[in-house]
């Protein structure tokens, strides 16, 4: 099949009507010697997709000459990389060297752009730096040992306020800081506010006229405890003897003040006395008396009834006055008698757990009976059993 295009026969110019003005046609200029002006600028290729073929129209309208539009330059952005590429990226970035920061790569441009001169001069200053050797300490001065004579006397740095209160009998140690935090202590006449404040031993201590209000309103009670109560803490079953201090147990009504609830706030047993024994119980709110009754330096004795079955020969009696030991620790001297024949008077100067029933025990004694009748010059006289009644303002342990 012949497919060659034919092309309309052109009209002669004799054929047509009137004059035909025919101009002839300029020849075109050769494609290297047109001027670079006319032709677009070329397009950066930014992907490598093909691109389209033109038509068989577009190139005749080329050729002679038609006006194509302006090329449109892409916006310059970073070409797209496909997934596999990002997803290798990682590993990539991890087999080689770390990336830097945007600080250091300033940092880094900086310096670059510096000049030599200064780059060597800041190289020099840097390496005078590290070059410097360390610094020399000097070493901490060591205490200086005290002797045991200074330490003992406590000259250098004195002793404990509340101690030397406690040691005078002023108040305990506790009720001391109480005192203090007041503002209630002098001490040569100077006001001493701040706890652990040491003085010297033999200095001048007076209580402010609160400290003295406070201390005499303090109440201390003589109980005659039965059998079958605790002084202390109560134990299963029983009951703490505090329990008999109540109105109508008092025995000096009309005598002394007024039993109030308020004698009840931090009433406590100065010393122990057995759950089956009996006689005079102290209880009190005032610090210095539980020292004075109780403390590991008392001087305070106390006398007891005991009433024992078994035989006590002689040298059984000088054991009991002294020569036993408890729990591996010595005895401290004790004045042991006949009181009638079935009765011993014992005279103690420490309140060891039940001692008394133990020390009967080991010269070959049983106790069956056991009653405290005085406590330094306080005694338990006619108070009835299961009653109490106030400390008089004339009496001293």
């Amino acid at each position: 099949m012949n497919t060659t295009r034919r092309t309309p026969p052109v009209p002669a110019p004799s054929r047509i009507a009137g004059t035909l003005k025919v101009r002839p046609r300029e020849p075109e200029a050769p494609a290297e010697a047109a001027p670079e002006a006319a032709s677009p600028p070329p397009v950066e290729k930014r992907s490598r997709r093909p691109t389209p073929a033109r038509g068989a129209q577009g190139a005749s309208a080329a050729s002679v000459g038609e006006r194509q539009p302006k090329a449109v330059r892409a916006p310059a952005t970073a070409p797209c990389k496909p997934a596999s590429a990002a997803r290798k990226a990682p590993a990539e970035q991890g087999a080689g060297p770390k990336r830097r920061s945007a600080a250091e790569g300033e940092s880094r441009g900086d310096e670059a752009a510096r000049p030599a001169g200064e780059r060597q001069a800041r190289t020099q200053v840097v390496r005078r730096t590290t070059d410097r050797p360390p610094r020399a300490t000097t070493p901490r001065p060591q205490p200086v040992p005290r002797s045991p004579a200074a330490t003992a006397e406590g000259a250098p740095e004195g002793v404990r306020l509340s101690k030397v209160m406690a040691e005078r009998g002023l108040c305990s140690r506790r009720e001391a800081d109480g005192l203090i935090e007041r503002g209630w202590v002098f001490v040569d006449g100077r006001r001493i506010t701040e706890l652990g404040t040491r003085i010297d031993p033999g200095a001048n201590i007076t209580l402010a006229p609160e400290a003295r209000n406070q201390q005499a309103a303090r109440v201390t009670i003589l109980l005659h405890k039965p059998v079958g109560y605790v002084s202390g803490q109560p134990e299963p079953g029983y009951e703490p003897a505090v329990v008999l201090i109540k109105a109508e147990n008092q025995f000096d009504v009309g005598e002394a003040q007024n039993f109030h609830y308020s004698h009840l706030k931090g009433l406590a047993p100065a010393g122990r006395l057995d759950i089956d024994s009996t006689g005079l119980l102290v209880l009190t709110q005032d610090g210095r008396i539980a020292r004075q009754l109780i403390g590991d330096d008392s001087k305070v004795d106390k006398e007891y009834l005991v009433r024992v079955e078994g035989e006590l020969s002689d040298e059984g009696l000088a054991l009991l006055n002294h020569g036993l030991e408890l729990d591996g620790r010595k005895l401290r001297p004790a004045q042991v008698e006949w009181a009638n024949p079935d009765q011993l008077r014992f005279v103690l100067r420490e309140g060891r757990k039940r001692q008394i029933r133990r020390m009967c025990e080991l010269v070959g004694l049983k106790v069956v009976g056991l009653k405290r009748v005085r406590i330094g010059k306080v005694r338990l006289a006619d108070l009835p059993l299961g009653q109490w009644r106030f400390l008089r303002e004339d009496e001293r342990f």
